[in-house]
């Protein structure tokens, strides 16, 4: 698997102490999938009417697969390696937001690589929903 270019340090990317940092998947025209990196304001409503906890890890969720529905996944407990269809990859942990929009195709794949759980709280947005993701200029 190829390590893309943009691959993380975003802990302390986003320096900016009214946003917090973020990753957004999400689909290309072809329907594969890539990310960016980014942030989301702080104390932005956003439109979600429910939200869940997990700890259960199924085999299906660690394949490839397309998200669910739009969604930010906040990880409480956890370091997560993704990989994305395009190939690229990138280390989710505590204090970063995942935004899942890669509703369609291939979708993206994980593996847990600092201890063995990943505590998450999903949180779906409405189709329509702002996601107030700003994503980061790298170049």
């Amino acid at each position: 698997m190829q390590q893309n270019k943009k691959d993380l340090q975003t802990t302390n990317k986003t320096k900016d102490s009214e946003r917090i940092p973020a990753i957004r998947m999400f689909n290309l025209e072809d329907e594969s999938s890539t990310f960016e990196i980014g942030s989301i304001p702080i104390l932005m409503p956003t439109d979600a009417t429910s939200f869940w906890a997990s700890n259960k890890t199924e085999d299906w969720e660690q394949k490839m697969h397309p998200a669910p529905r739009k969604q930010y996944v906040v990880t409480i407990k956890g370091k997560l390696k993704f990989t994305v269809s395009d190939g690229s990859t990138f280390i989710l942990e505590p204090g970063i937001i995942l935004l899942a929009e890669d509703t369609i195709g291939a979708g993206h794949s994980w593996e847990i690589i600092d201890g063995n759980e990943w505590i998450r709280l999903y949180i779906p947005l409405s189709a329509d929903a702002d996601d107030h993701f700003i994503a980061e200029n790298i170049g």
